[in-house]
């Protein structure tokens, strides 16, 4: 049996959990307090509703990278549909210098919880390639404030601040929660929203 891959979560006759068709609340205040601006990254994108989100308030120039190409192709024809200015490839978000730049802000909404402890420095590090110094990350993922096990790896705040802790700023950590399409969740997860500087 073949191992599942990230494309097979957007093949199936549900949605993943994740893709809740609009986004997440805490990313729509960081818009609409102007912090999704200059050359935006999305990492771990999905169907492109953060990185159109900040298309859509006027950041200079927006990417996203997911490594599904289903995901992709589906963040590509909602930009059509919507005409809205982004690039979407198909990449590793452990590889993010691949993409050939730096930008200005990152945004990461439920890609840092599903690394092991083997890959996340790998991920912090791909992270740094692509940020500009003085470029902010803004990184929501799974609280251990959530109850039992369903679902992704449950973080804590000493572990964001460990995993960002050389070469890094960290502004605030702060209680926030998921939307998600799984009743398992009540319709929302607990979560941590970082505000992260490059610097």
């Amino acid at each position: 049996m073949s191992t599942p891959s990230w494309d097979d979560s957007y093949t199936g006759e549900r949605p993943p959990p994740w893709d809740i068709g609009h986004p997440q609340l805490a990313f729509i205040r960081l818009a609409e307090q102007g912090m999704l601006s200059g050359n935006v990254l999305d990492s771990g994108c999905g169907t492109g509703e953060h990185a159109l989100l900040a298309a859509s308030h006027g950041a200079e120039s927006v990417t996203g990278i997911d490594a599904s190409p289903t995901a992709i192709g589906r963040a590509r024809a909602k930009a059509a549909e919507r005409g809205l200015t982004a690039r979407f490839e198909t990449g590793d978000v452990l590889h993010l210098d691949r993409l050939g730049t730096r930008f200005d802000t990152i945004t990461d909404s439920g890609v840092f919880h599903v690394f092991s402890d083997e890959d996340r420095p790998h991920y912090v590090t791909s992270l740094a390639t692509a940020l500009k110094p003085g470029g902010s990350l803004y990184l929501m993922c799974f609280s251990e404030r959530e109850p039992g096990d369903m679902g992704p790896r449950r973080v804590r705040q000493d572990e964001l601040r460990s995993a960002f802790s050389d070469g890094w700023t960290i502004d605030s950590i702060t209680a926030d929660s998921f939307e998600t399409t799984r009743e398992f969740f009540s319709g929302h997860a607990q979560a941590w929203l970082a505000s992260i500087r490059r610097s």
